[in-house]
C-alpha cells in the first residue's frame, strides 16, 4: 500500500523553510495509521465494503487506514471500543443502525447520542429473502401460507438479535400472522454456511447470498426495499406482495465524542471523498449497496431522528428492555 505521512514530509523540509508559527496539531493530522473497526466477521459484504473504504479513505488521508475486524452484539462492538478510545481521530468505526437500536433493548455500555462522534454518512444495506431450493415453498405468498399452516416450524437465520433483518422479518412475520423460529448469527458468511448446508431453509439478510442465488444453489424470494431493485427487476418487494415492511439501513463513520472539529472535518472529506472512488462504487455495486452520502451535521440528525424512531419500534414490538 502506498505510503507517504505528513510527518514524512515535515521531516525532509529543512527547518529553515519552515513559517515562524508552527503548525497546529490538527492542520498536521494525521500522523500515524488510523484504525477503523469493522464491526462484522472477516469475508462478508461488511467487510469488504470497510476495506474498500479505508483504502481510498488512506490515499486522501496519505497514511494507513487498517480495519480491525470486531464482531458481535448485532454490530455495536465498535461504538462500545469507542468509549475507551481516545478522541484523537485515530480510532473509528463503522456505525450500523443497530447502535441506535440495541441500546433501547438492552444495557450497553454506550449512548449512541452523548459518546460517539458522526463524521460522514457512507451507504447502506439492502435487504432480502432466500431459501433453499427444496424448501416447502417457491414465492413468498407460498412460504407465508406454509408458515400459517405449520405454527412455529419456520426456521430463519439472521444477522444477530435486534439487527435490522432480525426485527424486518419478526414485523413481517407478524403482520402476515405466522410464527417463526429464529437462528442468530454473527454476520452473513455464517448464514450462508447453514443455508447451504441444509441445517436452515430461509434467511434475512444483505444481498451478499446474490452469487449463490446467481449459482442455482439459493431461491431469492424477496426484497425488503422501497421499490424493486433496477438490477433485480423480477425479484418482488415484501411491501407489494401485501404486507407493509420496508427496510432501510444507512451508515457510516464515527469516533468517540469529544473530537476536534479540525479533525472531523479531514476525516469528512476524505471518506466522502471515496464515495467518487470507481473501485469503491465497484464494490458497493457488488453488494446493492447504495452510496447514501451525509455531511456531520446531516449525519447527527439522522443519529438523533433514527435512535427515537428505533425506540417506537422497540416499543411497538414489546421488546424494550426492562428497567
Amino acid at each position: 500500500m502506498h505510503r507517504r505521512t505528513l510527518l514524512g514530509v515535515g521531516l525532509a523540509c529543512p527547518l529553515a523553510s519552515l513559517p515562524a508559527v508552527s503548525l497546529s496539531a490538527q492542520e498536521r493530522f494525521p500522523l500515524r495509521p488510523i484504525t477503523l473497526i469493522c464491526p462484522w466477521p472477516a469475508g462478508g459484504a461488511s467487510d469488504a465494503v470497510m476495506r474498500a473504504f479505508a483504502e481510498s479513505a488512506a490515499r486522501a488521508l496519505g497514511v494507513p487506514v487498517v480495519v480491525e475486524n470486531r464482531a458481535g452484539v448485532g454490530g455495536t462492538l465498535g461504538a462500545t471500543v469507542m468509549m475507551q478510545a481516545k478522541p484523537d481521530g485515530y480510532t473509528l468505526t463503522q456505525l450500523p443502525l443497530g447502535v441506535y437500536r440495541l441500546p433501547h433493548m438492552q444495557k450497553m455500555a454506550f449512548d449512541p447520542l452523548k459518546d460517539l462522534t458522526h463524521i460522514v454518512g457512507l451507504s447502506g444495506y439492502t435487504f432480502g429473502l432466500a431459501s433453499t431450493l427444496d424448501a416447502p415453498f417457491k414465492t413468498l405468498k407460498e412460504m407465508v401460507a406454509w408458515a400459517r399452516a405449520n405454527p412455529g416450524q419456520l426456521t430463519y437465520g439472521h444477522t444477530g438479535t435486534g439487527t435490522t433483518p432480525h426485527l424486518a422479518f419478526e414485523e413481517f412475520a407478524n403482520l402476515a400472522g405466522f410464527k417463526t423460529q429464529d437462528v442468530p448469527f454473527k454476520g452473513s458468511p455464517e448464514i450462508a454456511q447453514a443455508i447451504l448446508g441444509g441445517h436452515i431453509p430461509l434467511m434475512c439478510g444483505t444481498l451478499e447470498f446474490m452469487p449463490h442465488v446467481k449459482a442455482g444453489k439459493l431461491r431469492f424470494l424477496a426484497t425488503l426495499s422501497r421499490e424493486r431493485y433496477k438490477a433485480l427487476p423480477e425479484v418482488p418487494t415484501v411491501k407489494e406482495s401485501g404486507w407493509d415492511t420496508i427496510c432501510e439501513s444507512p451508515f457510516g463513520i464515527g469516533g468517540p465524542k469529544g473530537m476536534d472539529p479540525a479533525v472531523v472535518r479531514v476525516l469528512h472529506d476524505a471518506f466522502k471523498k471515496t464515495l467518487d472512488d470507481s473501485r469503491v462504487r465497484e464494490i458497493l455495486d457488488k453488494f446493492y449497496q447504495p452510496a447514501l452520502y451525509m455531511s456531520t451535521e446531516v449525519y447527527g440528525r439522522y443519529a438523533q431522528r433514527t435512535f427515537d424512531s428505533e425506540r417506537a419500534t422497540i416499543e411497538r414490538m414489546g421488546l424494550s428492555k426492562k428497567s
